[in-house]
């Protein structure tokens, strides 16, 4: 992705990414205890670069993302940035791949893909239960 990098409007988000790679993913490796990656997308409105951390989920060679925002009524913004541009870039520690954010429609796979993501990060169920959406999920998938 070549334009500018534009760091998130949340200070605790944008000194995460900024420690995590900075230190080639030895630090700000966490959140809540728990690993994070961090995908690099572009934004839809801006065109800019933007970095968020997320929970790092596995499924085997893909990485899942969970578009909860903490159960809010809305979707996270990069929702809209991946939906626009699903082209992102994913550094988990000191690996960096580039991958494809493809939103799961399947209701099975969705549900396995659900079920995976709240093994790793049990907060993921009270987020849904929370809100009247259906909580987004990406599997993202090598390019």
């Amino acid at each position: 992705m070549t334009a500018e990098y534009i760091p998130s409007p949340s200070e605790r988000t944008a000194q995460q990414v900024e420690q995590y790679e900075s230190s080639n993913g030895r630090e700000g490796t966490t959140m809540r205890g728990m690993p994070v990656v961090i995908v690099t997308m572009r934004g839809r409105k801006t065109g800019g670069i933007r970095k968020v951390p997320l929970m790092r989920v596995a499924d085997g060679d893909n990485y899942v993302i969970v578009a909860s925002k903490g159960g809010a009524p809305e979707h996270p913004v990069w929702y809209y940035n991946l939906i626009d541009d699903p082209d992102v870039t994913l550094r988990d520690l000191d690996v960096v791949t580039d991958r494809r954010a493809r939103l799961v429609t399947d209701p099975e796979e969705r549900a396995r893909l659900w079920a995976v993501a709240c093994e790793a990060y049990s907060d993921y169920e009270p987020y849904q239960q929370r809100t009247e959406r259906q909580i987004p999920v990406f599997c993202l998938e090598r390019r």
